[in-house]
């Protein structure tokens, strides 16, 4: 069941001759790469070669957001995009997605970019605080191989994949079903698929796959289990090993992944203690894909590449129904002062004011108007969560003082006018 807003690592995607963009979508993509060759072969995906019988279709389906909303996405690209860059990343600008893909291109020795990726995930999803996660991995050659080895015709291959992967969604009877009446395979080899594909576990699933007799009769499938026990062994080292899961349905049905895949999905908490977590859907996604880039390049230049991508758009919509849950409230700015008054004729003092605090770096604003009435000045700060309120009147005036006023407290206090700043910044820097 792979979702076309968790496609992975392409600006692009192939499907009946086409070039498609997943629809209303945004996307900044980050590469790391050691070869200006693999860099100039990802930029290439972005733009239609000559005589292509590729159509670019422009997206369809976008949407306004308030200011609560853009506060929660721009802190879900925030937390995504520093961690990208953390890990080394150089920015792509493919403003068509809703995606946030990392991918690292080049020829590296075998699981030390795949196991970074899946750090990159970890990383990500602990940092946005959306719960308990999980991510699946398998390998595209260890489903093969379990296909070669059960029966399947190689013709059925795909038609086998995609009903595989609805096992997060029906159960194995509905999957087997689909198998056998629609898409006509023997009941006993659908029944011999079912042996493996309902296998979940860590590293251990891993050594004992390699000691299955079908299994470790064919290349293919070898080939995935030796990288995958060389991938929890890099995850061990980073330390996420228990954050990943090797799910043998895990197909991700897209033809050009190669290798490794992956996909993480969020935990609800079971209401019982004996029940497994529920998956409550996918929010990031990747893999390997040597074949693709080689694909848009005139030359047919192979680049080896592994990547993940955000489903930011997911990850919205979930933060924003929690805080609706919860009645929590949002911060539409980053006001860190409002310079008030209580008195007419003061408006020329509180541009001195304001100017000087813009002037030390100092988010602050005031009320657009000559003579405003203290109370529904007070009043917008506690509304939109201003912590400081700087007030000054003829009293403060004449003593050469302003009043500092805490807005969660209320508390007021006196400080000489020249101290105005630093005090301010003290604050701030303990709050």
């Amino acid at each position: 069941m792979p979702q076309l807003g968790l496609l992975h690592g392409r600006a692009w995607t192939v499907f009946l001759g086409q070039l498609r963009r997943p629809p209303g979508a945004v996307c900044i993509r980050a590469v790391r790469s050691h070869s200006q060759v693999a860099e100039a072969l990802f930029a290439s995906q972005l733009k239609p070669q000559e005589k292509s019988n590729f159509i670019i279709k422009t997206p369809k389906g976008t949407r306004d957001l308030s200011p609560q909303q853009m506060v929660v996405r721009e802190k879900i690209l925030n937390v995504v995009v520093s961690c990208f860059k953390r890990h080394g990343a150089k920015g792509l600008d493919t403003p068509a997605f809703e995606l946030k893909d990392f991918d690292i291109a080049g020829q590296f020795d075998p699981m030390i970019p795949d196991a970074e990726c899946l750090k990159i995930m970890c990383e990500i999803l602990s940092e946005l605080h959306l719960g308990d996660f999980l991510i699946k991995v398998n390998d595209r050659r260890i489903l093969d191989g379990i296909f070669a080895v059960c029966g399947v015709p190689e013709s059925k291959f795909h038609a086998i994949c995609s009903s595989v992967d609805k096992l997060d969604k029906i159960s194995w009877k509905d999957v087997r079903h689909e198998m056998v009446v629609k898409k006509g395979l023997a009941p006993e080899v659908a029944d011999r698929i079912g042996d493996y594909v309902q296998c979940h576990g860590g590293i251990s699933l891993v050594e004992q796959m390699f000691q299955d007799p079908r299994l470790s009769q064919n290349k293919q499938a070898l080939e995935g289990l030796g990288d995958l026990k060389l991938l929890f062994e890099y995850l061990t080292v980073f330390g996420v090993a228990e954050k990943v899961s090797f799910d043998l349905s895990l197909a991700r049905g897209l033809d050009y992944y190669t290798g490794v895949i992956y996909e993480a999905v969020l935990l609800q908490t079971p209401v019982h203690a004996e029940e497994e977590p529920l998956n409550v859907g996918s929010v990031a996604a990747g893999g390997r894909y040597d074949g693709l880039v080689g694909m848009f390049d005139p030359r047919g230049h192979k680049v080896p590449c592994v990547g993940l991508s955000i489903g930011v758009e997911r990850i919205f919509s979930i933060m924003e129904q929690r805080m609706k849950t919860f009645g929590e409230k949002i911060r539409t700015t980053e006001t860190q002062v409002f310079v008030a008054t209580p008195q007419k004729y003061f408006l020329q003092e509180r541009l001195k004011l304001i100017a000087e605090l813009w002037d030390a770096g100092i988010k602050a604003e005031l009320m657009y108007k000559n003579n405003p009435k203290l109370l529904p000045q007070l009043q917008y700060c506690e509304n939109m969560g201003i912590p400081l309120v700087v007030i000054i009147g003829e009293q403060e005036l004449k003593e050469g003082v302003i009043k500092l006023r805490s807005v969660p407290s209320r508390e007021e206090v006196a400080i000489k006018r020249e101290n105005l700043v630093a005090e301010v910044q003290k604050r701030l820097s303990e709050s």
